[in-house]
């Protein structure tokens, strides 16, 4: 056994017996891009797969300014009240300028992030489609494995494409605010194509009759929707993160979600869940192809020589695209490649 093998096997004890400290770093280190690292992780996931997938997997997201955060902690809160373990997973944005991303969200959920059954691990989102940090994927299995039960996606929730969250959690939970009429308006159609259930955030004081009237007029749109499953059909519920108002309705709905698709999810036979979560093993596996082709291909050297001229004829429209594209996946494969 070598010391880098024993090593991975040390932190993955230490994760499955629920070590707080050991968790942070096999996060860290599943989201590094260091090519060893990536041979860690990959030893690390190895051995702790057998211990994942009994979570309740959910995905929120929702415009900025609706409150997901403050709805995570309350929720996540009224779950540790119920006895469970809460892990979320909350993707902050990448500025396409510096790089750098907020990672805001445990000064955003002060409460919760002190809770001793809750672990709160925020993640810059990168150039993911979604919002979704690529290794978002291995983090929950990896806090599954450590002990916790209800794993909740945050996404960034800024028009980006949430497709990417919703083939990786069990429900899809879409937050909205009083104003239906404008926001309805305003939602492509397709997020609301992916919820599986909507829930009208700050439904209280002032906002109580506009978010009755907004929970019906998103009632009546999801009439002309098709649904993300074919064994549920979306809800609509109200909540005030404030108040904690509508915290268990959720949760009931998420119980009745989970029997309508086959309670469980863990490979057992029969279930849309476990249908559901096959496929999503394997979209991440060829999303884990493509995502390693394009790193090694952006590594080749020979690639790496043509690639700045290249994109210069491009960019002055000397050169066609499709053409620049076949020139660096021949210097790649060393061949001429077919489309």
């Amino acid at each position: 056994m070598t010391r880098d093998s024993a090593a991975n096997g040390d932190l993955a004890r230490r994760v499955l017996a629920g070590e707080r400290r050991a968790l942070a770093q096999a996060i860290t280190l599943v989201e590094s891009a260091h090519p060893d690292h990536r041979a860690a992780a990959e030893d690390l996931l190895a051995q702790v797969l057998p211990h994942s997938g009994r979570a309740v997997r959910l995905g929120i997201t929702g415009v900025p300014g609706v409150g997901k955060s403050t709805f995570i902690e309350a929720f996540g809160l009224y779950l540790i009240e119920e006895g469970h373990r809460v892990a979320v997973l909350a993707v902050d944005p990448t500025s396409r300028r510096s790089r750098g991303s907020i990672l805001g969200d445990k000064t955003r959920m002060e409460i919760l992030s002190r809770a001793p059954a809750a672990f709160i691990r925020p993640s810059p989102a990168g150039r993911t489609l979604g919002g979704v940090a690529r290794r978002t994927r291995e983090a929950m299995l990896v806090c599954e494995a450590a002990g916790f039960d209800v794993i909740l996606v945050e996404t960034v929730g800024v028009g980006q494409s949430e497709t990417a969250v919703a083939d990786m959690v069990d429900m899809f939970l879409l937050l909205l605010q009083p104003g239906a009429g404008d926001e309805l308006q305003g939602f492509k159609r397709g997020i609301m194509e992916l919820a599986d259930l909507i829930v009208v955030n700050k439904a209280d004081g002032d906002l109580a009759a506009a978010a009755e009237r907004a929970a019906a007029e998103y009632q009546g749109a999801l009439q002309f929707l098709r649904p993300a499953s074919r064994s549920w059909r979306p809800e609509v519920l109200k909540c005030s993160s404030l108040s904690g108002q509508g915290m268990a309705e959720i949760w009931a709905a998420v119980g009745r979600f989970r029997v309508a698709l086959g309670e469980g999810g863990e490979g057992g036979e029969g279930g849309e869940l476990a249908e559901k979560r096959a496929a999503q093993a394997l979209a991440w596996m060829w999303s884990e192809v493509g995502e390693s082709l394009m790193t090694a291909l952006r590594g080749h050297p020979g690639v790496a020589g043509q690639v700045r001229d290249l994109e210069a004829e491009v960019r002055a429209g000397a050169l066609a695209p499709t053409a620049a594209a076949e020139r660096l996946l021949t210097a790649f494969f060393g061949r001429s490649v077919e489309n």
